[in-house]
């Protein structure tokens, strides 16, 4: 009789982050060890990008006390990036003047994720990013 192991859930981190502005940078350092230690360095440079645009946008455009952020490894080159707050608006990609120096956050996670999007949920929101290894599709 052969013994094979259980199947094993999904690699998952999740934190809570008091939103300020140091929640960005926080969540930024937590993702990338999390990617480090499940062996996906090739994911760490753009997760790094995708989740401080996502919580800083909660942290600046919401009235939340905590934002969340958590990273979900989905295959073997693949992860899925979750930022939640408590508000009930939902996130949009702007177009901003030439000169402006902020509103271009979305446009960003949009270049960098293969998909992103966003859904009300109870208490509020989630804004989710699929990243691949082989870029955006």
């Amino acid at each position: 009789m052969t013994m094979t192991a259980a199947p094993v859930g999904p690699q998952r981190y999740a934190e809570r982050y008091l939103a300020t502005l140091e929640a960005p940078t926080q969540a930024r350092q937590d993702i990338a060890l999390a990617l480090e230690a499940w062996g996906l360095p090739q994911l760490v440079d753009v997760a790094k990008q995708v989740v401080t645009e996502l919580v800083a946008n909660a942290v600046e455009h919401t009235d939340a006390a905590t934002v969340s952020a958590s990273i979900t490894r989905t295959g073997t080159e693949s992860a899925r990036i979750v930022v939640t707050d408590t508000s009930r608006t939902r996130p949009s990609p702007g177009t901003p003047a030439p000169d402006d120096e902020n509103g271009r956050g979305l446009l960003l996670v949009d270049a960098l994720a293969h998909d992103w999007g966003s859904e009300l949920v109870h208490g509020g929101k989630r804004v989710w990013a699929e990243l691949r290894a082989d870029g955006p599709q």
